[in-house]
């Protein structure tokens, strides 16, 4: 069977296929199930392939591209545009294959192992932050309803901890300690955890010449330095380090007509969870900002003589952005003469 292009939409047990010949007239039009794909495909002559990018499309990509077919990973957010009337499994294959055969479309680079491998410790990662903190959200919420309260923060932590293990504290009913005890035990049981998914991370910076160089920015360590190592595979698929910035969500929106230009809040279109790694970053060096000597640190203080400090913080996560990428497409270190030029 000889098709130009195909669109396949994928999901745990049912993938749909379209398919259509070099006057992009549909031609195949048909479910498979999982254990069905890699057949299919077999016997088919090498073709365009085209998938929304996802949480499995890379490990579909990497089998298609074994298979001698030339995959396209589409962004979400890009196919959406092309769904017609309704939407079922069928309408979707048929938006991804238009959307992939538009000439001005950008593609998702393939990831390979060893970069998916790289990133399992940073989901792994924010899974458990995310538990540890509902854990510590509900202790305190409970332990409020008997007027037990402290401070926010590790301290006031540790402080609730040892009321909760205070046999003397009388205003918690025993039923209602061991109850929360339990919680306060699950708690304490991911630091270890998480201990060792950090002690993980920096073995991975150190090994890692990209790493290693993006840790010489400002306001990146080794958590945020793996992770863009690993999620971002060629920086040459980006043409400047603003285009890697409107990448990661970290531009403002345009609501712009004729000669008007209006800008709004930052569009939040990437990957979230690198822009709030740099996010996070740059809110930590706004407080060191102050006596800093480096250029990133002047124009940082020139920013908060009239900006809010959550508006600077944003900006300086998008002034990251564009150094990690000019970094990343130089293969040099971060040099602060350079940056301020």
């Amino acid at each position: 069977m000889k098709l130009s292009m195909i669109g396949l939409d994928i999901a745990k047990s049912v993938f749909q296929i379209h398919g259509v010949d070099e006057t992009d007239q549909p031609v195949v039009r048909r479910k498979v199930r999982r254990g069905q794909v890699k057949r299919f495909f077999a016997g088919l002559e090498p073709c365009v392939v085209a998938l929304e990018a996802c949480g499995t499309s890379h490990y579909w990509a990497r089998e298609l591209q074994g298979l001698g077919h030339e995959v396209r990973l589409v962004p979400p957010a890009y196919v959406k545009g092309y769904v017609k009337r309704g939407k079922n499994d069928a309408v979707d294959a048929a938006a991804i294959c238009e959307a992939a055969s538009r000439p001005s479309m950008h593609f998702v680079p393939v990831k390979s192992v060893g970069q998916q491998a790289m990133l399992t410790p940073h989901r792994v990662r924010e899974m458990l932050v995310k538990q540890r903190t509902m854990l510590i959200n509900t202790l305190r919420s409970q332990l409020s309803e008997f007027g037990v309260i402290a401070p926010t923060g590790g301290e006031g932590l540790t402080r609730l901890v040892a009321l909760l293990r205070d046999p003397e504290e009388t205003r918690l009913p025993e039923l209602a300690r061991q109850s929360l005890l339990e919680l306060a035990g699950a708690i304490e049981a991911l630091a270890p955890r998480l201990r060792r998914i950090d002690r993980a991370i920096g073995t991975m910076a150190r090994d890692n010449p990209t790493a290693r160089r993006l840790m010489t920015i400002p306001g990146v360590g080794p958590v945020t330095a793996t992770a863009f190592a690993a999620a971002v595979g060629d920086p040459a698929a980006f043409d400047n380090g603003r285009h890697f910035a409107t990448w990661l969500g970290l531009a403002p929106k345009q609501h712009s007509s004729a000669d008007r230009t209006r800008l709004g809040r930052i569009s939040k279109m990437g990957d979230r969870y690198l822009r709030k790694l740099l996010v996070l970053g740059a809110t930590s060096r706004l407080r060191v900002a102050g006596t800093g000597a480096t250029p990133l640190d002047a124009w940082t203080r020139r920013l908060l003589e009239h900006k809010k400090k959550r508006l600077v913080s944003v900006a300086l996560a998008h002034k990251t952005a564009r150094i990690l990428w000019a970094v990343m497409a130089s293969g040099e270190p971060y040099r602060p003469e350079r940056a301020a030029a």
